[in-house]
């Protein structure tokens, strides 16, 4: 029995041996919260339960598979990976499907949505080009980089999808940014949005993108309509208090009063539920995972790995600061999901495999590169 035992351990440690033990246990928790708060704020279903937590298992799988391949292979497939997700942004413009835009491909199987993919594949990208240049980059350098984020980003607003575009140009501008990027060129950029705003706002924003703008601003001004979300989403956060009203007590989502509680606002039903306590446990899983992958970005020997690292963790920084600033009122609301809390599919296996990434950097011996 002992040496049966002995040799399943053996085969489960060749098996599992890429993948990082204490990401892997953050991530296991925070998937384990996601689906206990999925089950409360939908009305305690359980399709909603097991359709995620397929989706987990599919994202575990692609984490598991990218772990094992060594970051110079994914380094020599970066242009390709690269071009065959830029492939169906346009693809979806032509026969995508979405309440307000083009945003997600009908598989009949299940909703594809591409932009997703670019969370991955474009920072993949940045990393594989400025690996090859002196760094810190060079003018004629850097606006080849821009380009490179550029591209994926505009055919990501003709959808038209602030959220996801911005979260994926915010991923290739970590990059930049870890590659020595003079801090100028990001004032220079914040000076060029913030001077470009009155013309996004007569010409590019769309009435409902405007209305979110303008509830920022004052959710009160129309509390029954464009205010509704954000005003119903603070009210769930304040009623949580220390401790929370208790897992599937929350009346916020349970009486409907909160809109897309399954989505983008699942943070405001733990807040509800969990209170305080709650909300401090999942921020400091997220910042464990951030943490885990700049460590492990700092130990890579290779330039490509260490951008890539990098910029892979503190995307998904920003993306709980968005959300969570979001449902606070603190942000625009801007359609973006509470990663592995947010129901959803195509970015929770994206995340997961960025993840697997990061966990093939720590697990293969670093090279010498550039």
């Amino acid at each position: 029995m002992n040496a049966i035992a002995r040799w399943l351990f053996d085969i489960g440690g060749r098996v599992l041996h890429t993948l990082d033990g204490p990401l892997c246990l953050a991530l296991a928790a925070l998937m384990a919260i996601g689906l206990a708060v999925l089950y409360s704020a939908g009305g305690d279903s359980s399709s909603l339960v097991v359709a995620q937590g397929a989706r987990y298992v599919v994202g575990f799988a692609a984490a598991w598979a990218l772990s094992r391949v060594p970051p110079h292979r994914l380094r020599n497939a970066t242009p390709l990976a690269y071009l065959l997700t830029i492939l169906p942004l346009l693809l979806v413009l032509a026969i995508g499907t979405g309440r307000s835009g083009k945003h997600w491909i009908d598989l009949k199987v299940f909703y594809f949505q591409p932009a997703e993919l670019l969370k991955l594949t474009l920072p993949m990208m940045a990393a594989w080009y400025l690996n090859r240049e002196p760094l810190p980059p060079r003018f004629g350098t850097v606006l080849i980089a821009i380009a490179i984020v550029a591209i994926p980003t505009l055919l990501i607003l003709l959808q038209p999808d602030f959220g996801t575009a911005m979260l994926v140009a915010v991923s290739g501008a970590f990059v930049l940014f870890l590659a020595g990027l003079s801090w100028w060129w990001f004032v220079a950029a914040a000076g060029g949005i913030a001077a470009a705003a009155p013309a996004a706002w007569f010409w590019l924003l769309k009435p409902y993108q405007k209305d979110r703008i303008l509830t920022f601003l004052d959710p009160e001004s129309d509390p029954l309509g464009a205010g509704w979300n954000i005003i119903q989403s603070k009210i769930a956060i304040g009623a949580g208090g220390l401790t929370g009203k208790g897992w599937g007590q929350g009346s916020q989502s349970h009486l409907d009063y909160l809109p897309e509680h399954t989505t983008d606002f699942i943070f405001a039903v733990l807040s509800e539920e969990f209170g305080w306590v709650g909300v401090a446990t999942v921020l400091a899983l997220y910042l464990f995972i951030v943490g885990r992958c700049l460590w492990i970005a700092a130990q890579a020997r290779d330039g490509y790995s260490r951008l890539l690292a990098g910029s892979l963790g503190l995307s998904l920084f920003v993306y709980v600061i968005v959300n969570g600033g979001m449902i606070s009122g603190l942000l625009p609301v801007v359609g973006v999901p509470m990663p592995l809390l947010s129901y959803g599919g195509t970015s929770a296996v994206s995340l997961l495999a960025g993840l697997g990434v990061v966990m093939a950097v720590r697990a293969h011996k670093p090279m010498h590169g550039h």
